[in-house]
């Protein structure tokens, strides 16, 4: 089996996802080109050390990327860097001609991501995508099979959403995601809108108009030191939007993204509503698939416990269940099938797609601050 020689720039906490992902590829029973990882970067030694302890493949460390870029052994990169760097960081991996996995939201802002874009389209042989891993759940897929076979009928609307609830404790000191010159003015959009879209998108569903609701309900939050400053990004967003699906149908998505909601670790979910039947997925309930049966003029949810039916075939029998780790595995296998020039059942987010988002994103900010809705830039 091939294997593609990856390094890692910022060795955080979805660096160590990949890393494990990386170990259990032996899990995957279909036959997919294996990355190594061989060369890691960040500014903290000790989140370097923690590679080194427990991948043994690596040959060279750094705290300079353009090092890393220049060696000729490293083929791919899986880049988790704060939102304010990946303009340009994104932009020399493919200028450098490495294959590129990033992180959301790809660029700061709306030109920071055309920058990537125009990078990319000087050098359209590597492949780039954005890390977006929750459509994998078999019951998220189940979903879109759904809708790809036209079973809903007239889709009514569509309900979509990622949610936290760690930020409800006050005292949690502030980090770059609440800074502006870090994170972006997208505030929680930027961090978790591509969760939202990445099915919709997908399904050939383009935003017209959004209407946006952006809350920052924390103005601030202790530092460090203990002090009280200013926390500057937006908490929370529901954008109501109008789409309009390839066969020209046009229908309200909702999507919700929220650093602050009561109760939710880290809830995904999607909801469809169609004039035939209406199914839903959430992370909350991981192994189910939730549809609706008619019985005369009422409707009624029925449940089917899934199982370990993923996209692409594991060891793991279908009677055990998912989780996240084996998404994670799930969206590094669909990307790997892409380097090699394979085409997944569902491949991972796409520059174009994040080209979208950021269009979305922008009008979204206009929307709140004149409190309109704000038609999407074609």
């Amino acid at each position: 089996m091939e294997r593609v020689r990856f390094g890692i720039i910022g060795c955080g906490l979805m660096g160590k996802e990949f890393a494990s992902a990386a170990a259990r590829w032996c899990h995957l029973s279909a036959r997919i080109a294996k990355p190594e990882i061989v060369a890691i970067c960040d500014q903290n030694e000790e989140a370097m050390a923690w590679f080194e302890e427990h991948v043994d493949t690596i040959v060279f460390k750094t705290k300079d990327y353009k090092e890393l870029l220049a060696r000729d052994d490293v083929d791919a990169v899986y880049c988790a860097l704060p939102h304010n760097l990946h303009g340009v960081v994104y932009s020399d991996i493919i200028n450098a001609g490495k294959h590129l996995l990033g992180e959301k939201p790809f660029g700061i802002d709306k030109t920071d991501n055309e920058k990537i874009l125009d990078a990319l389209k000087a050098h359209p042989e590597v492949v780039v995508r954005c890390a977006s891993e929750f459509p994998y759940y078999p019951a998220c897929q189940e979903l879109i099979r759904w809708i790809k076979e036209g079973r809903f009928g007239k889709i009514m609307e569509v309900h979509t959403g990622i949610n936290h609830s760690s930020d409800m404790d006050l005292d949690k000191p502030i980090n770059w995601k609440r800074m502006i010159k870090i994170n972006g003015e997208y505030g929680c959009m930027g961090d978790l809108g591509i969760h939202t879209q990445h099915v919709p998108f997908r399904m050939g569903w383009k935003p017209k108009r959004v209407y946006a609701s952006l809350s920052n309900i924390a103005t601030e939050r202790y530092d460090r030191t203990g002090k009280k400053v200013p926390c500057e990004t937006w908490d929370n967003a529901t954008l109501t939007c109008e789409m309009k699906a390839d066969n020209g149908d046009e229908f309200p998505v909702y999507f919700e993204m929220k650093r602050m909601k009561p109760g939710a670790t880290n809830e995904w979910y999607i909801q469809v509503d169609g004039l035939k039947c209406s199914a839903k997925f959430s992370t909350t309930d991981p192994n189910a698939f939730y549809y609706t049966e008619s019985w005369g003029k009422e409707q009624g949810w029925c449940r089917v416990g899934v199982g370990y039916k993923s996209m692409i075939p594991t060891i793991t029998a279908s009677i055990f269940e998912f989780g996240f780790t084996d998404a994670i595995l799930q969206m590094w296998a669909a990307f790997m099938m892409e380097i090699e020039g394979k085409t997944p059942e569902f491949g991972c987010f796409t520059p174009q797609e994040s080209a979208l988002s950021h269009k979305l994103l922008t009008a979204a900010l206009r929307s709140h601050k004149e409190k309109c809705a704000v038609e999407i830039e074609a």
